[in-house]
């Protein structure tokens, strides 16, 4: 909150924000544990894995980490899937579906490769995916997807969060950022809106102490800057 005030302009210290959010009640919100979703496949393709807890990337579209959560509404339990680059924190792509299938992580992959391409900085072969070991991750299906794609698959252990640690942070903040404070939700549709807005935010406004403050857009925006000419030494 001390970092937000002051890139508004606002000249305070965190001893005084600390001071006054508690005399206010205002404090942050605390995490809670999540549901086990990840369920391996007997005939999956298991392949190995590319990054043993090593969640980071000198650029970005080097790393994707994959995972899905569920959501309890009025109507039945939906589930939400991410693609978030390890380079900068953003969430490259996402869905949410009534059912936990290969399909639902697909959306969320070819939605990351759409928006890349989309927006100027498309993915080169050799991105390394990285998931946990879920079924809806090793079919064969999602697997010759990425082989299409040319894109590396990389898998952690079953039921060991540390493996794929990067997604579950993630996922964390969602979970107490919207479905706490903001549930229940009656409809998928209400889950899909709130996700929308939610990852509108986190990308663009949200400040990360990894990254220096910023947002993970512009930590992007800054790797991507033209960097000004080099001017030759004097001798």
């Amino acid at each position: 909150m001390t970092r937000y005030l002051r890139r508004q302009g606002h000249d305070v210290a965190f001893c005084t924000v600390d001071r006054i959010m508690r005399e206010l009640g205002m404090n942050g919100v605390a995490r809670g544990h999540k549901q086990r979703t990840t369920t391996p496949a007997k005939d999956g393709i298991r392949a190995g894995d590319k990054l043993n807890k090593d969640f980071t990337a000198q650029e970005p579209n080097r790393v994707w980490v994959a995972d899905f959560t569920y959501v309890a509404t009025w109507t039945g339990w939906s589930y939400v899937a991410f693609l978030i680059d390890a380079y900068s924190r953003a969430i490259v792509g996402w869905t949410a579906s009534s059912s936990k299938t290969t399909t639902l992580v697909s959306k969320a992959l070819n939605m990351a490769l759409w928006r890349r391409d989309h927006y100027g900085h498309p993915v080169e072969p050799g991105l390394i995916h990285h998931s946990d070991a879920g079924s809806q991750y090793t079919s064969v299906k999602f697997t010759e997807s990425l082989v299409l794609q040319r894109l590396s698959a990389s898998i952690g252990s079953v039921g060991d969060a540390y493996d794929n640690a990067l997604a579950e942070s993630t996922i964390g903040l969602f979970k107490t950022e919207v479905i706490a404070r903001h549930g229940p939700f009656k409809t998928l549709a209400e889950v899909d809106f709130a996700l929308m807005e939610w990852v509108d935010w986190y990308n663009n406004a949200r400040l990360h102490s990894r990254l220096n403050y910023l947002s993970p857009t512009e930590y992007e925006s800054a790797y991507y800057a033209p960097q000004p000419p080099r001017r030759p030494a004097l001798v």
